[in-house]
């Protein structure tokens, strides 16, 4: 299980890189985290659409209501430039984490 604080740090970078990939709605979203993530990631819908939303009002992404296939009307998410940007200082931000915790962890001693 993720902790919750994993979870808060990743969702901004997760979201935004899906959105790379298209144009997306929510449930969209959380079953592609699921997918990507093995299932150790479960998002719910009480814990992305306040996410969504601040990130609309921080210019990070767009929206708009449409039909689906199913004739369904739902709220399709896409990245705007500045989301672009955003993913792009997030993942310099991740990368510098990664390559710092490689070389600190070393493969655990032994409990023989």
């Amino acid at each position: 299980m993720i902790s919750k604080a994993m979870v808060a740090v990743s969702t901004k970078p997760i979201i935004l890189s899906i959105l790379l990939e298209g144009e997306n709605y929510g449930y969209q979203i959380i079953q592609k985290v699921k997918e990507i993530s093995g299932g150790t990631l479960e998002w719910s819908d009480n814990m992305l659409y306040p996410v969504l939303r601040r990130m609309e009002k921080g210019g990070l992404l767009v929206s708009r209501w449409r039909l689906s296939g199913e004739g369904r009307l739902r709220r399709y998410y896409n990245i705007t430039e500045k989301g672009k940007q955003e993913l792009d200082a997030e993942r310099k931000q991740w990368m510098s984490v990664h390559e710092a915790m490689i070389k600190l962890w070393k493969p655990l001693p032994s409990s023989d």
